[in-house]
């Protein structure tokens, strides 16, 4: 028997799932979503308590009271808890059953790091309302007047070169004059302390000498106060990075204060130094990283261009003034790394967004600031159009087209019986030079060197073989070509360049080069067999170059017994050697080592007419690149003598908790004395704090695999995000220095303090500032006993900023290390 059929009556469906609830207390978009007092508990927005647990879930659209998506985590829902003076509410977690109610990151976005997008501001209507709007920035103005204050204080009050003055001031001479010199950092610095003597109406006159007293004609206070201006900056920066850090009020008030009366970066803004602006760049760069860090959750918009190009912008300018500014690059690069790792991971974001991502870093992160570097450089060489001391650091091509340069009268053509000078060609490479001094090792024969200056121990004569007729100056002209075997007689000395078996002092694996015997005096082992390389201007290669050029031929002189092939590689001989590049003749023949290279630079022979040498020109990327290393080689090069003690150094492990001060000045009782050190609560606090960070990471790192849970998502990913800031920032700038064989003093540590300063205030103010356990009185009271000891210190240790008159035993209470060498009876200039 059949079953009879039922009708069963569904009901007409629904166009929607889901029903909209109106939330009572939000204003129309016309006034930005802000929302009002909500006076009742009950004014929130609950699911109906007519509807099941499961149909309420799916009418709560969102999941999140008042959120705007499925996923989207509601700033606004968390301001309405907060005005009802309730905490934050926490996820809910229905063990799987409900998958829109749970918290997702929004693509970009790391929720909880940093600083909390603000909804907009309505536009103000009065001044009142205003300044009621910008409240937020009145700490900073008042910390940046202060500021002022502590930067220009006393500025003036001593009159001589102090420190390094003597370099940057004289290197901003050569600016104002247009000299060519050479320094082993990058030119922006510089080239801004020689804007500053131009704006002060200084003319370049002045020597710099150390410890000489600035003349009338030398407005050296105005010069430090433009200077310190960058040291002024560093303030407020450590401010709005700060709160863009997400750190409580207390912990931007701590931070700031702290950078503004730090002993040290005071001492080191107040005088004609790069050390300002390297200090101000470098908070920049950190600065306007966390902008961008804040921008994530609507990539692509104006202000995450303008951040992401800014810090790129920034980068270009720290490295531009010091090479350490490489530091804080490896920081962003980075956080980038990580940041384009997380997306790379979001299987919802598309390959063209990923590949838009990847571009827009490439853009603003390594193509703008080796832009910004580059131009530096650039306009370096503009400025600098004329002959100067630093001539023989660049190719002979670049010299040539200085003003001033005396390469214009050199004859074309080399013949024999001409003095020349001899340049080589590798990057950062000197010219060829003697001297009277011997070898302390291996021949004990008068040394060979590369020298980057000019100076008469440079010349050498051409001169044919012993086997052949002595060289007539009456006789017909005789050009050199591809093939010829001369002899180069060092012309001050009159001995000749010479090679043997003796094995080179630095270079173990290649024969010495040395000058013996004299104008009757010698043996086959001065023979050299010269070979052309090519020519730069005419092309070419060996003999198909004709006569050789001065400054454009490209040159080898092979050893004619040996077969081995003059070099000079960057090699530095000891102090016996005046640190000198040594010369060496390589037993391999490798075509293609431009360090076995040499151009004719200079030459004279009154039998020959001048040349031209308008035509020359020397291609902008290849100074740059030559410049480059020669800036790296000597930096390399400042290395510590051990024959020879430096009081004024220290090393890295003295810095971060003040082993050692540095005297900037003369020390004599007439005299104002500076001595550059830190404040020691900062030092000492900042550095025990990068340890209770690794301590406390690895606490709840343990606790966290035991299934405690001592944060919520947004507390743990903003203690990480600071964490990771502060943490390899310091690192990064750190590190470094444990593996430099350059020598190294307190100043160095300085960009380092920052990062240091950021964790102490990140401990802090994760501890106590916004502890739940704490209450408002007892913050108030550690962050008072925080800036009393801050204050305090500074307060006592402020003359040796500001300048400590008298003799210096009359001040007592400053030696709180026995290691610091205030009191210490040593007159250094």
């Amino acid at each position: 028997m059949k079953p009879s059929a039922v009708a069963v009556d569904f009901g007409t469906s629904e166009p929607d799932d889901f029903e909209q609830i109106a939330y009572p207390h939000r204003h129309s978009p016309s006034s930005h979503s802000q929302w009002t007092t909500i006076d009742r508990e009950e004014d929130l927005p609950l699911p109906l308590h007519y509807m099941s647990e499961e149909k309420a879930r799916r009418r709560v659209k969102g999941g999140l009271a008042g959120g705007s998506g499925a996923g989207e985590y509601d700033y606004a829902s968390e301001e309405k808890e907060r005005l009802l003076g309730q905490p934050p509410p926490e996820y809910y977690d229905d063990q799987g059953k409900d998958m829109w109610s749970k918290p997702r990151a929004v693509h970009g976005q790391r929720i909880g790091s940093g600083r909390m997008p603000q909804p907009p501001l309505p536009p103000p209507t009065s001044l009142k309302e205003f300044l009621s709007q910008n409240m937020d920035h009145l700490p900073p103005i008042l910390y940046t007047l202060a500021s002022c204050w502590t930067r220009f204080h006393r500025i003036g009050a001593s009159n001589i070169v102090v420190w390094d003055e003597a370099h940057f001031g004289k290197f901003g001479s050569h600016y104002l004059k247009r000299e060519f010199y050479f320094d082993v950092h990058p030119p922006l610095g510089k080239m801004i302390v020689g804007l500053a003597g131009l704006l002060a109406g200084y003319d370049g006159s002045f020597e710099f000498k150390s410890g000489e007293a600035y003349p009338d004609s030398v407005p050296y206070v105005a010069m430090r106060v433009m200077l310190a201006l960058f040291g002024v900056g560093m303030v407020p920066l450590a401010w709005y990075t700060s709160v863009e850090l997400g750190m409580s009020r207390w912990a931007c008030h701590l931070t700031a204060l702290m950078v503004l009366l730090d002993v040290g970066w005071l001492c080191i803004s107040r005088f004609i130094l790069l050390d300002s602006m390297l200090l101000f760049f470098t908070f920049l760069t950190v600065f306007c990283l966390t902008k961008f860090h804040n921008q994530q959750y609507q990539s692509f918009s104006v202000d995450w261009w303008v951040w992401l190009f800014l810090t790129g912008t920034s980068i270009g300018a720290v490295t531009s003034v010091k090479m350490i500014g490489l530091f804080v690059t490896a920081l962003v690069g980075v956080y980038t790394i990580e940041d384009l790792w997380e997306k790379f991971g979001d299987t919802k974001m598309s390959w063209r967004d990923q590949a838009k991502h990847w571009g827009a870093r490439i853009l603003c992160l390594i193509i703008v600031p080796i832009l910004v570097f580059m131009l530096s450089f650039k306009i370096h060489f503009m400025i600098l159009n004329h002959s100067g001391p630093g001539d023989a650091q660049m190719s002979s091509l670049f010299q040539a087209n200085l003003v001033g340069n005396d390469f214009a009268r050199n004859p074309l053509d080399i013949a024999y019986g001409s003095k020349i000078t001899l340049k080589n060609m590798g990057w950062g490479g000197g010219l060829l030079h003697s001297h009277v001094q011997t070898y302390p090792v291996g021949s004990n024969q008068q040394q060979v060197t590369c020298y980057h200056y000019k100076d008469n121990n440079n010349e050498w004569v051409v001169l044919p073989k012993w086997d052949e007729a002595p060289y007539n100056p009456n006789a017909d002209l005789r050009f050199l070509k591809h093939g010829d075997v001369v002899i180069l007689r060092h012309v001050p000395t009159t001995r000749n360049l010479h090679s043997h078996t003796v094995l080179a002092p630095v270079t173990k694996l290649n024969y010495e080069v040395s000058c013996y015997g004299n104008e009757t005096i010698g043996d086959r082992n001065d023979h050299w067999r010269v070979e052309v390389v090519d020519d730069v201007k005419r092309g070419g290669k060996g003999k198909e170059v004709g006569r050789i050029h001065s400054l454009t031929t490209r040159l080898r002189f092979r050893h004619e017994t040996l077969g081995c092939y003059l070099r000079a590689a960057n090699a530095i001989l000891p102090q016996w050697g005046f640190k000198q590049v040594e010369v060496s003749c390589d037993k391999e023949d490798n075509p293609g080592d431009t360090h076995t290279y040499w151009n004719v630079e200079s030459h004279w022979n009154d039998r020959l007419p001048p040349g031209d040498t308008k035509f020359y020109r020397s291609p902008f990327l290849r100074d740059f690149w030559h410049l480059n290393v020669a800036m790296m080689t000597s930096n390399n090069a400042l290395i510590p003598d051990p024959d020879k003690e430096d009081i004024l150094a220290s090393k890295p492990f003295d810095w971060p908790f003040l082993h050692l001060g540095l005297r900037m000045c003369g020390w004599g009782d007439q005299q104002i004395k500076y001595y550059l050190m830190g404040t020691p609560v900062i030092w000492w606090g900042s550095t025990l704090s990068l340890g209770v960070c690794v301590l406390v990471l690895g606490v709840y790192l343990l606790r966290w695999q035991r299934k405690y849970r001592d944060m919520d998502a947004r507390e743990w990913d903003h203690f990480l995000y600071v964490s990771k800031i502060a943490g390899f920032g310091w690192l990064f700038h750190f590190v470094p220095f444990l593996i430099m064989g350059r020598v190294t003093y307190l100043h160095h540590y300085l960009p380092t303090l920052y990062f240091a300063v950021l964790m102490l205030s990140h401990i802090l103010d994760h501890f106590i500032f916004t502890s739940r356990l704490l209450s408002e009185r007892a913050k108030t009271i550690a962050f008072g006993v925080c800036a009393f000891l801050v204050v305090g210190t500074f307060w006592w240790f402020k003359g040796v900023a500001f300048g400590i008159e008298g003799p210096i035993n009359e001040h007592w209470g400053l030696q709180w290390r026995d290691s610091w060498n205030i009191y210490e009876p040593v007159n250094q200039n």
